[in-house]
């Protein structure tokens, strides 16, 4: 199996340069996975109100934090990555208001979506054609009631 193969296999891990540190103001306070566990649900309820769906989906992505405060927020593709960008300041703010941390450092890893072999199902055709595969019930009704997806 040649190199671009085995990249293929397995996700790509990129990390963006983008960081946003804030230094602490006399708070002492070390931002911990359970600290931030404690108040996900509080910041995802603030992108919530505010009617931002996009950020709300990277925010709603398993959210690592790792020692020294540093958040990280996993995305896929280069659309969520700008996102991710923006939303950075205000994302640290509601950090260190909710929790009261010190040092909040975000970091943004870009994944690439694994390819598992199986073509894509872009058409209506090619979802039926492959839930007929999974389920031969489906070709029976589709037969008995004369079931068409395409107009």
């Amino acid at each position: 199996m040649d190199d671009k193969a085995k990249e293929s296999e397995n996700a790509k891990v990129v990390l963006t340069q983008e960081t946003v540190e804030i230094k602490p103001t006399g708070s002492s306070v070390a931002l911990t996975q359970e600290l931030f566990d404690q108040h996900v649900y509080a910041i995802q309820e603030h992108f919530r109100v505010a009617g931002k769906n996009m950020e709300l989906a990277i925010l709603d992505q398993q959210i690592k934090v790792r020692e020294g405060g540093e958040v990280v927020l996993e995305v896929m593709g280069h659309m969520q990555e700008e996102i991710a960008g923006k939303i950075k300041q205000e994302l640290v703010g509601l950090i260190r208001k909710l929790t009261g941390a010190g040092r909040v450092l975000i970091t943004v890893e870009l994944k690439e979506e694994v390819d598992n072999g199986r073509p894509k199902l872009y058409t209506n055709t090619d979802k039926l054609n492959f839930l007929k595969e999974k389920h031969a019930a489906l070709a029976e009704f589709q037969r008995k009631f004369g079931l068409e997806v395409d107009f």
